[in-house]
């Protein structure tokens, strides 16, 4: 233990540095950026994402990889990044973007890639808005005009180790205990917004929830992806914002040893992580502690796991945007430095829902949302998402 204390108090001296492996480092493990970055690379009809990243000169793409060049992490989860079969978008994003250097910053290079279907826009034959229609997004397992619009990507610098991913698309809602199924107000019965019929193929995930497992030198670490449904967009049954709080508590479950019993993936292996695995919990959780419209205590749940480090990643920039942009920012409880979103001045604000978590047994170090303030040069790049990037230092020790 002595010899990671020392480790991490030299690398503590490399704020705002790409951090690079000491020889002492190299004996006793690694330090690992890991991030999340919900980049809105998402596109109204199939294939148009491919279509956009064909050739370098994408104005959004270039921004958001020049927000990845400047963080530079090791191990990324991009969210609303369209599934396209065969990691074929992930590639022309690698090849035209990201190894291209924007406005000066210096190329990146990411071997190894991970993606797999999305749950947005595949249809379940039910009406689940009853809005009398069936068909559309709102119909789907999740929202989405097309099948994988609103996906998810994996990048790394570090192997994956992709024939022991685990997938859970597939996982029903229904086949969590005591799941927290959206409640029709004008019946007296309980929890009955969705039939039966429909709980019996309606799945669990918005997107899907993917176990990543990451190669550092002798260790894994699972990285642990996904993006809950935001809590809005239904009426008094609040469907959508019960199942917000059922994918957050997934993920709670899955690295709680004896919660997770229940979980099935997709090629049919039941049960969570196991208690000594190591992991890191990523993504756009749509879901703030104190403020916007989840339902109370969703990703506090997660937060305050047994075995999960909440890390608090901030910025100055956060704090400064909720002061010039005033409307509902004005009256929220959470304190604006660890914001990551940038919404609708009006109502929600601005919120924390971008999160990194990692377990005990990983020893996080600095953590930071990267919000420029506005008389920064980078200030130009807070426009690329309505999200801001987050990252987190973690050492990742050998054994």
């Amino acid at each position: 233990m002595k010899r990671i204390a020392a480790v991490l108090t030299s690398g503590a001296m490399l704020a705002g540095t790409l951090l690079a492996a000491t020889p002492a480092e190299a004996t006793v493990g690694q330090n690992i950026r890991f991030a999340t970055f919900n980049a809105s690379l998402n596109r109204g009809a199939a294939g148009q994402l491919v279509t956009d990243l064909s050739q370098p000169g994408n104005a959004q793409a270039n921004e958001v990889a020049e927000v990845i060049q400047r963080n530079r992490p090791d191990v990324l989860l991009i969210n609303e990044f369209d599934y396209v079969p065969g990691n074929r978008a992930a590639d022309l994003f690698r090849e035209n973007y990201l190894a291209r250097g924007q406005n000066g910053a210096a190329p990146i290079d990411y071997p190894y890639a991970f993606t797999a279907p999305s749950n947005t826009g595949v249809a379940t034959g039910f009406d689940l808005d009853r809005n009398g229609q069936v068909g559309g997004g709102n119909d789907a397992h999740g929202f989405g005009l097309f099948e994988g619009q609103y996906g998810m990507l994996v990048l790394s610098k570090y192997p994956i180790d992709t024939k022991n991913a685990r997938t859970f698309q597939k996982f029903l809602w229904k086949d969590m205990p005591g799941a927290l199924l959206p409640d029709d107000p004008a019946t007296a019965a309980p929890n009955d917004w969705y039939s039966p019929q429909v709980l019996d193929v309606l799945r669990l995930s918005s997107k899907s929830h993917w176990d990543v497992p990451i190669r550092v030198g002798r260790s894994t670490v699972h990285f642990l992806a996904s993006h809950p449904t935001p809590p809005t967009f239904d009426g008094p049954e609040d469907r959508n914002g019960t199942r917000n709080h059922d994918e957050i508590r997934f993920w709670a479950d899955y690295v709680t040893p004896g919660k997770g019993r229940y979980i099935r993936d997709d090629s049919g292996r039941r049960g969570g992580l196991g208690a000594h695995e190591k992991f890191v919990i990523a993504g756009d959780q749509n879901s703030d502690p104190l403020d916007g419209d989840s339902v109370p205590g969703a990703i506090s749940r997660l937060l305050n796991a047994p075995r999960v480090i909440e890390t608090r990643p901030g910025s100055e920039g956060g704090v400064r945007a909720a002061q010039d942009q005033a409307g509902a920012n004005i009256g929220q409880k959470g304190d604006p430095y660890f914001d990551t979103g940038d919404f609708n001045d009006n109502a929600p604000g601005n919120l924390r829902i971008d999160y990194v978590l990692p377990s005990k047994g990983l020893f996080p170090w600095r953590a930071e949302v990267f919000w420029p303030l506005p008389d920064s040069p980078l200030a130009r790049l807070n426009d690329a998402s309505d999200h801001h990037l987050v990252r987190v230092d973690v050492f990742v020790p050998r054994w």
